[in-house]
């Protein structure tokens, strides 16, 4: 693969993973939640596909696991960064493979964005119906995000050429809304919950990741799966698949 492919940044390093351990798995939040920091830090795909690969050599080579595969993104999580770090030394840094830059982003009709759009509100709709009685904030502000995502949409049907990044950025703001408001939402028995989730997947890689690395992967995941529980999709526009 080459370059930074904007829109499928997850799938192409799930399927990669995939291939790699020669079993079709569910990517755990865990997983997302790491891919989402390899993201905003800005690490290109062909980055993360060259440090899983060193992972795997290790990996091969140690005989950890009497010959089991691996069943975590996180154990490349030191392999990917350590490429990164290298390519950035080696002047990556001036390539113009690097970075999401807008004339590498794959393009995509109004009707697939509306498609998107249309299929997120639907679903935001529905969450909506299943909140309980008591979660009114939480419902006031779906009921807000689709009347921004509403607004958003009819960008769609504007004549003239459409400025994907700003579109993209009225999302990640929805998102942010969304997100913020599930937490205050959420009880602190659905919290310790999550963190005992959190606990159990993240014990086996804590010693390999760096306290920056460790916070930013607990905030991922614990924003995904309360999303998850109230049955929110995500907006972003790198979640449309």
């Amino acid at each position: 693969m080459q370059g930074w492919n904007y829109f499928s940044y997850y799938s192409e390093i799930e399927e990669y993973f995939w291939k790699k351990r020669g079993a079709h798995l569910l990517v755990s939040p865990l997983d997302w939640a790491i891919m989402e920091t390899w993201q905003k830090a800005e690490i290109p795909v062909s980055t993360v596909l060259k440090g899983i690969d060193r992972a795997f050599e290790s990996y091969q080579r140690s005989r950890r696991g009497g010959g089991r595969p691996l069943k975590s993104l996180a154990y490349c999580t030191d392999a990917v960064l350590e490429t990164a770090e290298e390519e950035k030394e080696a002047g990556a840094g001036a390539n113009p493979n690097v970075g999401p830059c807008a004339t590498e982003k794959k393009a995509l009709s109004q009707d697939t964005l509306l498609a998107y759009t249309t299929g997120n509100a639907e679903r935001l709709g529905k969450a909506a119906e299943r909140l309980p009685a008591e979660a009114r904030e939480l419902r006031s502000c779906i009921a807000e995000v689709l009347r921004l995502l509403a607004e958003a949409a009819s960008l769609l049907d504007a004549p003239g050429t459409l400025d994907l990044e700003d579109f993209e950025r009225r999302m990640t703001v929805l998102d942010d809304k969304l997100q913020a408001a599930v937490i205050s939402a959420a009880n602190g028995d659905l919290l310790l919950r999550v963190r005992r989730e959190l606990d159990q997947q993240l014990s086996p890689y804590r010693r390999k990741m760096t306290s920056a690395q460790l916070a930013q992967v607990e905030q991922q995941f614990s924003r995904k799966r309360l999303l998850e529980e109230f049955h929110l999709p995500r907006l972003s526009l790198f979640y449309l698949s």
